[in-house]
């Protein structure tokens, strides 16, 4: 027997068929699906350390359970001291099982660790059905060791889905289980 991921489980059983119903999809293939998660970090002012960049490569590989690469620069900006080629960021895209799983751990497990949570801004859509999650510290996921980091950074995690519209995107979220605001 081969292994599948909760969360796609969740979504063949459950999701897939109360959103056929809740927008009178015919077929399944009408119905929104997640692609991809790109997960991103910006590195800031640590670019020109190396140990740091490593750190931060590191954190994330662990994070998402897969290799991160590092984001270089495109141009020359002498104000900020940047040279073109240098590492400015570090980014994942997660497919398939592991973005199942790495979803499945974000809204089960390290969202809830978010200190005051009341739920993710419902309002992060971009008009073509993906969401944007903006994390201010990387210390909320189990993988991470508290004593071993040396800087805390945020990230941006990105769920493109195949929906049209932001309420087709919002309502297969709510159904796989992320936790919006309630107004």
């Amino acid at each position: 027997m081969t292994y599948i991921p909760r969360l796609k489980e969740k979504y063949t059983k459950e999701v897939l068929p109360a959103l056929m119903k809740k927008h009178a999809y015919t077929t399944p293939m009408q119905a929104p699906r997640i692609l991809k998660v790109s997960v991103n970090q910006g590195l800031g002012k640590i670019a020109g350390d190396k140990k740091l960049i490593e750190a931060a490569l590191d954190e994330m590989t662990m994070i998402t359970g897969q290799r991160a690469v590092t984001s270089k620069s495109r141009k020359d900006i002498s104000n900020f001291k940047l040279r073109a080629g240098m590492p400015v960021g570090a980014r994942v895209t997660l497919r398939g099982e592991r973005m199942y799983e790495f979803l499945d751990r974000l809204i089960a497990v390290s969202l809830p660790r978010v200190r005051d949570f009341k739920g993710v801004n419902d309002k992060s859509f971009d008009g073509r059905g993906n969401y944007t999650l903006g994390i201010t510290e990387q210390i909320i996921f189990p993988e991470i060791d508290i004593d071993k980091i040396q800087k805390i950074n945020g990230m941006d995690i990105t769920i493109v889905t195949t929906a049209r519209t932001d309420e087709e995107a919002k309502s297969l979220l709510q159904e796989l289980g992320m936790p919006f605001k309630k107004d």
